[in-house]
């Protein structure tokens, strides 16, 4: 079936075509001669002689002006012909449209999906920079104006929001190196603010465009409203500073409602976490590091409506030494892991369960989101402290000594393993006795976290029922994953997933100092698990029963849960000092998807 667009129209797109477009447009335009023949299209045509998507290049210039001066010269053609016929690639119906125009965009554009676009929401002719041009609003969410060329904006991911200013509206959003994005750009390079601002002709049309894009904006279930955390004593201390500078200027601007709330001292997170009135907020956002994340799934999980609670979604933003989790949701998109583009994550409002770890001994409890590390990743993790005056720097130096005078414990850990790992370790039963050790360094009372009655008590598993497995000591290092990135530069489990309901089990035994000082190289880019010396698996639950180290048995060792003292044995780092835990038997359950995080996917 044969459509007829306005001339200015067909015009109009093959000036935002590249060559190759044009050229298959060309091949279904009935009226093709009539068009180029058209002498204001033909002045705009040659004026563009140096650009390839001219007919300079189409067709060489001196056979464009012969084809030019031929049909001027020839009567038969009609020059004053407002419409165009041709063959559309589908049925666009008798009567033309904007719908249709970019449907043709679409289809002729080899740089576009060649795919129908969505009919638009709203469509109608606009200024922008000072020319009159059209702009519509598709359903699909494409926000596409004609601006040196085809442009759109991708609502969902560019666009932050909008204001009106008088007879303008101002489209807030970020765009990949500065400029508007081509539609349907896949690419994750660097995002800059960019303001877009277009007049619509009457004001009429400036209040169908403000509705719309509101009601489009607003169906996307972004955030309104969040409660905030800010620690400014993690990391370097600049979590601050971060927020200032890229968290309040983002959620500004796509109009997110924020109330602050910066922590001041260990555990403040938890307690405010756990009696927070969730109904006043869409979501709460952690500036920080892994550390107010960990408090903030605690606090929820004491609550007496804990299941409505720790539905929340929770934000990270990197401000702290480590970074894991946010480090982890980003790259599994592909972005760098930067606090605009945490912010932005949480803007998009979209959403991905977290498994939960219960970590208990006797009547103590503590909630894991993160990692759990006994052995050499424990030691440098907490023993480092002592020179954090060198920042980062501290976890290679102070490797390098505890790999140079290598520490194995001796020790026992027993799993039920995922599907396909049932050979690693030997048959056993559910290890469920405890034994206390009152010489050990005992835990805090007031810091524990005690089992509650109306909270959350753990997953609701047969654990003496299940296949268990054991594997003996020595170790030189334990370590349990719950998300792929221990830190921003440690890729501790590359197969771990967000709510599998497993966790990632790394275990190195008996290794060479050469071989070892390779293997924690290797932690950048998570070949470390391909070594001999390590064994790699998923577990469903896992018991740890840590022993003293195996050339000092009178010392014994440090149990650190998402960069925490879990539990500190005799003769460690800060034995003095009290844990949450006693360095004893634990054990240890996954509680598949409890949490929701903001995420990029």
């Amino acid at each position: 079936m044969s459509a007829y667009l306005p001339a200015e129209v067909i015009e109009e797109i093959l000036l935002g075509l590249p060559a190759k477009s044009v050229l298959r447009f060309r091949s279904v335009c009935k009226t093709w001669y009539s068009l180029i023949s058209n002498s204001r299209f033909a002045k705009a045509y040659l004026a563009r002689s140096n650009q390839r998507s001219s007919p300079y290049f189409l067709f060489g210039r001196f056979e464009y002006e012969k084809e030019i001066f031929s049909l001027h010269s020839n009567p038969a053609i009609d020059d004053s012909s407002d419409f165009i016929e041709f063959d559309p690639p589908y049925d666009t119906g008798d009567i033309w449209s904007w719908t249709s125009v970019y449907k043709i965009v679409d289809f002729f554009d080899m740089e576009q999906p060649e795919n129908p676009a969505e009919p638009p929401i709203v469509s109608d002719r606009v200024i922008i920079n000072g020319s009159e041009t059209p702009l519509t609003l598709t359903a699909d969410g494409k926000l596409r104006m004609r601006e040196r060329g085809q442009r759109c904006l991708t609502v969902e991911k560019e666009v932050l929001g909008f204001v009106t200013e008088g007879s303008k509206i101002r489209i807030r959003a970020v765009v990949e190196g500065g400029g508007a994005g081509i539609c349907c750009v896949t690419s994750k390079g660097a995002l800059v603010r960019k303001d877009f601002v277009f007049q619509p002709l009457t004001n009429d049309s400036l209040n169908l465009w403000s509705q719309k894009l509101r009601q489009y904006i607003d169906s996307l279930g972004r955030p309104k409203r969040l409660f905030v955390f800010v620690n400014p004593f993690g990391g370097k201390k600049s979590a601050s500073k971060i927020f200032v500078d890229h968290v309040k200027p983002l959620f500004d601007d796509a109009d997110v409602h924020i109330t602050l709330h910066e922590t001041q001292y260990q555990l403040h997170a938890k307690e405010v976490a756990s009696s927070l009135d969730l109904f006043k907020y869409d979501g709460i956002v952690c500036v920080s590091g892994d550390g107010i994340l960990v408090e903030v799934i605690n606090g929820l999980l004491e609550r007496e409506d804990w299941e409505a609670a720790i539905k929340m979604p929770i934000g990270v933003v990197p401000a702290g030494t480590g970074n894991g989790m946010v480090k982890s949701l980003l790259d599994s998109a592909g972005y760098p892991c930067t606090a605009p583009n945490a912010v932005l994550t949480i803007i998009r409002g979209h959403k991905r369960s977290l498994d939960v770890a219960t970590i208990l001994q006797r009547e103590t409890k503590f909630f894991s989101i993160l990692m759990l590390a006994w052995g050499l990743v424990a030691d440098i993790d907490i023993e480092s402290e002592k020179y954090r005056w060198m920042g980062s720097a501290r976890i290679d130096f102070y490797g390098l000594q505890r790999i140079l005078h290598l520490r194995q414990y001796n020790g026992c850990v027993s799993f039920v393993p995922a599907p396909g790992f049932e050979t690693y370790g030997e048959p056993t039963s559910y290890p469920n006795k405890s034994t206390g050790k009152p010489d050990s360094c005992s835990p805090s009372e007031e810091e524990s976290i005690k089992v509650r009655h109306h909270g959350y008590q753990g997953p609701n598993i047969d654990l003496e029922n299940l296949e268990w497995r054991t594997i003996s000591g020595p170790f030189v290092s334990v370590w349990l994953h719950n998300v792929p990135w221990g830190s921003e530069g440690t890729l501790a489990a590359p197969d771990a997933k967000f709510s599998d309901g497993y966790l990632d089990l790394i275990i190195m035994r008996d290794c060479p100092q050469l071989a070892l000082m390779s293997l924690m190289t290797g932690l950048n880019d998570g070949s470390h698990v391909k070594s001999p010396h390590v064994t790699y698996l998923k577990v469903k639950a896992f018991v740890l029963e840590p022993g003293p180290q195996t050339k000092e048995p009178t010392k014994e060792g440090i149990i650190d849960s998402d960069g925490e003292v879990l539990a500190r044995g005799k003769g460690t780092y800060k034995c003095d000092q009290k844990a949450p835990m006693a360095y004893d038997k634990l054990q240890i359950a996954v509680h598949q998807g409890l949490a929701t995080l903001f995420s990029p996917l």
